[in-house]
């Protein structure tokens, strides 16, 4: 038989696993929240895709907590959102699976989507500097997210065969160098058409807008073969319409020294479009406008940032998991903001493109998403998120006054989306 002091140990050692068993777990997970606790939004983005460039997968909680952060517990992490001034949770085994439970559940409209391997990110502008700034450059730049510029030259040798994900910055795919016809006299514009001729003339173009076509047909085949293309303010609608007329001549003569072809209205072809149809072209040369896909700046008295916004719309998150990813916000609603294009009016909108926020009341959509062959679009409205009007040649805006705005936190919902592995959707 076992003596005593024998028993006494063992029940010692029974009584301490017992103990070990019974203590909470130490945390073992990062919860980034993305709701009104968080004290910086936008560096949060900046942070997650650090760590998937470190290999750490993240799990997307979509509509929970305003569309949430979960990682691993990591000290290099941790020790990464103290320093960019990103609140987060440390949080146990159990209070994880609890989350996950939750999140899955078949009552709650959330889900999880896994983030796995960051997207390699290019930016389509100019070297050239010009009186204005782009929006997701600026995201980019103060989220900490890397990337790298390309433009004209760097898309016709084939480099985007290296990008996942493609931006569109401020840009006039039709050759009439912005509209900016009242400028035509600043040595910027003129800097800008020089540039422009050059880099036609060289790549065996006559004209600047042939040398764009060709830009936008290889940008076209490669969203085709699986790219992400998103695009702001004119990056949107001259993109569709410089491919709507690849057969046609829609410059006026005062950019390019000779007429619009009188039959270019019939010669349109919106076969070739990703997001828009049956829309026409405007050929006066000092109107700053391209086409009547965009409406244009809100009425008055809407004309105004304390009463204009638009409004997100919301997607089931268990079967419409990528727009309920571009669409993550703390808010509902989003302060409208202006851009050479600002809203799409609705009825030029192909009826495959979904839409993801409109202006209430008036049949102007400023959000949209699409899919061409195995790739997709997105296209946001308006030029400056926190700048209701830019005008050119202003200050850039200063990203750290504005840590919280949920119209940059969907720009930076884009450079997410190719991350995420996505669950094949319910027939």
């Amino acid at each position: 038989m076992p003596k005593t002091s024998q028993i006494r140990g063992l029940t010692f050692v029974c009584c301490l696993f017992l103990l070990i068993l019974a203590r909470p777990s130490l945390g073992q997970d990062i919860l980034i929240p993305m709701d009104e606790a968080q004290s910086n939004h936008l560096k949060a983005y900046g942070v997650t895709f650090w760590a998937l460039e470190r290999q750490v997968e993240v799990d997307w909680l979509l509509n929970y907590r305003g569309g949430s952060f979960l990682m691993l517990r990591e000290a290099e992490i941790e020790a990464e959102l103290r320093v960019r001034g990103v609140t987060y949770e440390v949080i146990s085994g159990s209070q994880t699976a609890s989350i996950i439970s939750e999140v899955e559940s078949d009552a709650a409209n959330t889900s999880v989507v896994r983030l796995q391997k960051p997207p390699r990110i290019a930016v389509y502008a100019p070297e050239q500097t010009l009186p204005w700034d782009d929006a997701v450059l600026l995201a980019l730049t103060y989220a900490e997210v890397p990337y790298d510029m390309i433009y004209d030259d760097d898309v016709m040798e084939g480099e985007l065969d290296e990008y996942d994900w493609l931006h569109l910055h401020h840009e006039d795919f039709t050759g009439q160098f912005g509209k900016f016809f009242n400028y035509r006299s600043t040595p910027w514009y003129i800097e800008q058409q020089r540039q422009a001729e050059m880099a036609a003339r060289r790549h065996g173009f006559r004209k600047v807008s042939q040398l764009k076509l060709a830009v936008v047909e290889r940008i076209r085949e490669y969203v085709g073969g699986g790219g992400f293309l998103f695009a702001m303010c004119s990056g949107t609608d001259t993109f569709d319409l410089a491919l709507a007329s690849h057969q046609t001549d829609i410059v006026p003569p005062e950019y390019d020294g000779d007429s619009v072809d009188p039959d270019a209205i019939s010669q349109l072809d919106f076969t070739r479009t990703f997001a828009f149809h049956e829309f026409r072209p405007v050929f006066n040369a000092r109107e700053y406008e391209y086409s009547d896909i965009d409406s244009g700046p809100p009425p008055q008295p809407l004309r105004n940032p304390a009463v204009d916004y638009f409004t997100l719309f919301e997607f089931s998150a268990k079967y419409d998991q990528v727009p309920t990813m571009l669409t993550q916000n703390h808010v509902a609603t989003v302060k409208g903001f202006i851009g050479q294009t600002t809203n799409f009016r609705k009825h030029l909108i192909k009826p495959n493109v979904v839409i993801l926020a409109e202006a209430p009341g008036r049949n102007e959509v400023r959000y949209l998403h699409g899919t061409f062959g195995e790739g997709t679009f997105t296209f946001y409205g308006g030029h400056d998120p926190e700048d209701y009007q830019h005008f050119v040649g202003e200050e850039a805006t200063d990203l750290s006054l504005h840590k919280h705005s949920p119209g940059y936190r969907l720009i930076l919902n884009n450079i997410l989306f190719p991350a995420a592995k996505k669950k094949k959707q319910k027939t």
